[in-house]
């Protein structure tokens, strides 16, 4: 059935609204954080369930939603995750608990993971004509990238005339409309009665999941238990282990990771993960460069940093109308060398004009936002339909580990390179393991200034390694996907959509 012209970008604009709500919901804590927990008196373990909570549940649940998409209609998951984010925005902006706050957390997580798989399943069932499928996608992606940067700039913002429960409180509008629109112009899709929901599989795909992503969480968190880092992260796996096991062994799987081993949905997962994963990794070192070594604050640092989540904004629908003529691959490497230039541009320029830093930021967001619009119209455009709630699902889950291994892996980087070059500087003692506890011992000891001089020395140290890293890594990575071309074939060339 063709959807009319004015109804198919409607509907874009429905999805994206939603889409919105549901990345700005990972990162405007971010600001708002402090205050909530003056107000709520918090503690210590209170705060990271209120921050953590969300994107571990959403990411246990995405994979057992985005198939209870594929069988009964995504309209139908999405408009239900619409409610349930909405009726969890005014339980979280009126909480007088942490409790409550964090049991109205993971209620949003329950609609967001309901609603982010929905939306680029409904974008592939609604825009037929592979182009218009690009390019949708492209202003998706552009929607996803905007919307965690917008974040903490719009708690900030509403922090300066409302209270903390206003960063919740705005969705509910939103989210009241938007769903009036969804129930008049989001065309009704069946789903696919034959596709099962395995129970076991979905008990085991969740608590692998949580389990992992909490594990890696734990590894990255300052003064984290090591214990339960390893402990957590062995029932992950092991649970996962067992979860592959039995997808193998169904004739109807949860999730089919025989068609995710085909080679355009495996590449596109694949840059997915190691985009996103590297991104996060250069601006975990380069928000604390600008807060402990340039002295910004928080707010200025997120603001400084913006040129890339609008360089990634803008690039997502300009990908998705090149893709067309040159295809996913050469948009993807062009994407990743791109990111990789900005990156080693803003190591040689750090000391230099903002002007000339803000272009470079500005390059390695737009390659970030072409890469993954054309790494995310590779896995959509070479599966069925009745699939696209599961691949949409999987990768989501790709970016939230990408982020998770990205803060983990270039977060050790950084601490070994900090650490090393201190003992080398002989400051050891008094720097610590980061350049915030040498700050800490600067205040308390004035005439340290030598010792602190010294610790950002090393963290400069450990950010050009980092940023070494993430640009090689980038590169590594390009020579990987262009070397898969052959196996790609007509896959990677300007997209056609699978309809079987």
């Amino acid at each position: 059935m063709e959807i009319p012209f004015q109804n198919r970008w409607l509907t874009l604009a429905i999805v994206s609204a939603a889409l919105f709500l549901v990345v700005i919901d990972m990162t405007v804590l971010y600001t708002a954080l402090p205050s909530l927990a003056q107000a709520l008196r918090t503690t210590a373990s209170e705060k990271l369930w209120i921050l953590n909570a969300y994107s571990l549940v959403m990411a246990g649940l995405m994979p057992v939603l985005g198939a209870l998409g594929d069988r009964i209609g995504h309209r139908r998951i999405f408009i239900a995750g619409m409610v349930v984010f909405g009726v969890a925005s005014m339980l979280a902006a009126l909480a007088t608990t942490s409790a409550v706050l964090i049991g109205a957390r993971v209620l949003l997580a329950i609609g967001g993971a309901a609603m982010l798989p929905a939306t680029i399943a409904i974008i592939r069932v609604t825009f037929q004509d592979p182009r218009e499928l690009a390019l949708a996608i492209g202003i998706w992606a552009a929607i996803a990238s905007g919307g965690a940067a917008v974040g903490p700039l719009l708690g900030g913002v509403l922090l300066e005339h409302f209270w903390w429960g206003s960063v919740f409180l705005i969705n509910v509008p939103i989210i009241a409309v938007a769903t009036l629109l969804a129930l008049r112009y989001v065309p009704v899709r069946p789903g696919n009665a034959a596709i099962t929901i395995d129970l076991p599989s979905c008990g085991l795909s969740m608590v692998g999941i949580i389990a992992l992503a909490y594990g890696i969480k734990e590894l990255a968190k300052p003064g984290g238990s090591a214990a339960l880092a390893l402990g957590m992260l062995v029932l992950g796996g092991a649970t996962l282990g067992v979860f592959v096991r039995r997808q193998l062994r169904l004739e109807r799987p949860l999730i089919d990771l025989r068609l995710l081993a085909q080679a355009p949905i495996a590449t596109g997962m694949l840059v997915a993960l190691v985009a996103s994963m590297t991104l996060i990794g250069f601006e975990l070192v380069l928000s604390q460069r600008l807060q402990l070594v340039v002295g910004k604050s928080p707010l200025e640092a997120g603001a400084f940093v913006l040129p890339i989540s609008l360089g990634s904004f803008f690039a997502g629908p300009l990908a998705g109308a090149v893709i067309g003529r040159i295809g996913c691959v050469r948009v993807i490497a062009a994407g990743l060398a791109m990111t990789a230039l900005g990156i080693a541009g803003y190591l040689l320029l750090r000391d230099g004009s903002v002007l000339a830093q803000v272009l470079v930021l500005t390059v390695c967001g737009i390659g970030i936002g072409a890469s993954l619009t054309a790494s995310s119209t590779l896995v959509m455009s070479n599966v069925s339909e009745d699939r696209a709630g599961m691949a949409g699902s999987v990768e989501g889950v790709a970016y939230e580990f990408g982020g998770g291994f990205g803060v983990t892996i270039f977060g050790s980087l950084m601490t070994a390179v900090y650490v090393s070059t201190v003992d080398r500087l002989g400051f050891a003692l008094q720097a610590g393991g980061s350049l915030d506890e040498a700050h800490a011992h600067a205040r308390a000891h004035p005439e340290a200034q030598a010792m602190l001089q010294a610790a950002m020395q090393a963290f400069e140290t450990s950010f050009t390694w980092v940023s070494v890293a993430v640009a090689a890594i980038l590169l590594a990575l390009v020579l990987a996907v262009l070397g898969q071309r052959r196996r790609l074939g007509a896959a990677g060339e300007a997209p056609r959509v699978v309809a079987y």
